[in-house]
């Protein structure tokens, strides 16, 4: 009889951590959910611990919450939890400037940069992690989308005006472009990185761009009047090397394109 997989949530209640224990559960793990700022008890065991606690949109109002919950709080759990492994949740965020994108790229950044403290504080907790000696893996995620995305969220608003008012306006121009990948695919690859024998840094991408155009193109094909607000930035995030998860997983994900209609469907009925 094999062993039952336990894992332990923190920050299970937000988007990506909603997806990620329904699909433990339904796989056979055994899991636990950890409310934000709850200290680990020193005498229980935590099984595979996924680091899933964050701030996303707000960074910039709440800066001294972002490095709470992307350093501090992430402290408490590397200093005192028992666990087979813990798999932080970074983001590709971080290679913004970058000259690449795989995982050992040497990466840029800039204090006085409000953007930046985001990078910063992830990447402090990606150091923070690997420097601790203990058993952690690094999830480098890219723009994750899929069902009951965040409200603030560029790809959740476009959708919902696309389906309450048939009408959108760009904030950035036609040729901005970044990676998607589905939280579909980010609550498979997960469990995968926490059993893995490799370690380090993983990045979790589509591995292709999708432009502002592409989604444009989709929605006026579906009845929605697109515009692109006048001088509107070009914001081009780079490509995001995806090697080391295809070759250990044969991972292969899904195309934000052809999920489209079926995303547009859903914010339509959420009316």
């Amino acid at each position: 009889m094999s062993k039952v997989l336990h894992a332990t949530l923190i920050g299970g209640h937000g988007f990506v951590g909603r997806h990620l224990d329904a699909h433990l559960r339904a796989t056979g793990w055994l899991c636990d959910l950890i409310a934000r700022n709850d200290k680990p008890i020193l005498d229980r065991h935590y099984g595979h611990v996924f680091y899933c606690a964050g701030l996303t949109a707000d960074f910039r109002q709440r800066p001294f919450d972002t490095v709470e919950a992307h350093v501090s709080y992430l402290a408490h759990w590397l200093q005192a939890a028992k666990f087979d492994s813990l798999t932080y949740l970074s983001s590709t965020r971080v290679y913004a400037n970058a000259s690449s994108t795989a995982e050992t790229s040497t990466l840029l950044v800039n204090p006085e940069l409000a953007g930046d403290l985001y990078n910063l504080s992830k990447l402090m907790g990606e150091s923070l992690c690997l420097q601790s000696g203990r058993p952690v893996k690094i999830a480098r995620l890219s723009n994750v989308y899929g069902e009951q995305m965040p409200s603030q969220n560029f790809l959740s608003e476009i959708l919902s005006a696309a389906a309450r008012l048939k009408t959108v306006e760009f904030l950035t121009g036609p040729e901005s472009e970044k990676d998607y990948i589905s939280v579909k695919d980010v609550a498979l690859a997960l469990p995968r990185i926490a059993l893995a024998d490799e370690s380090g840094i993983f990045n979790l991408a589509s591995g292709k761009n999708i432009s502002n155009q592409m989604i444009a193109d989709f929605l006026t094909k579906s009845g929605v009047i697109c515009a692109f607000q006048p001088n509107a930035p070009a914001i081009i995030f780079p490509r995001i090397e995806t090697k080391k998860v295809e070759s250990l997983f044969g991972m292969r994900t899904c195309d934000l394109v052809q999920d489209l209609p079926s995303l547009l469907q859903h914010y339509g009925e959420a009316l």
